[in-house]
């Protein structure tokens, strides 16, 4: 995992609500334009650094494309995320 990739993905608003859609199911490309007011090249180009980041995954079937949230990544965010509070919370104990 990469953390300046991954919060750069996360850094947008449009990514962010990308992400909420697909924590709800599994999208195509085009499920997902369709709740933008947005070019599909604009939201190729969001579902593509998103990608770099590993924060979804797609598959192919015929001439679709599916995404889906790679949850372990978000595993992986919260752990460090637990690691840095609990070595900041015994640097306070000190």
């Amino acid at each position: 995992m990469s953390l300046p990739n991954t919060f750069k993905a996360l850094s947008d608003p449009t990514r962010r609500e990308i992400l909420n859609l697909l924590k709800e199911r599994t999208m195509s490309a085009g499920e997902i334009v369709e709740q933008f007011n947005m070019t599909g090249a604009t939201i190729s180009h969001h579902l593509s650094i998103l990608k770099d980041a590993d924060l979804i995954s797609d598959r192919h079937e015929g001439k679709y494309i599916y995404y889906e949230l790679n949850l372990s990544v978000f595993e992986e965010i919260l752990n460090w995320f637990n690691d840095f509070l609990n070595k900041e919370n015994l640097t306070d104990e000190k």
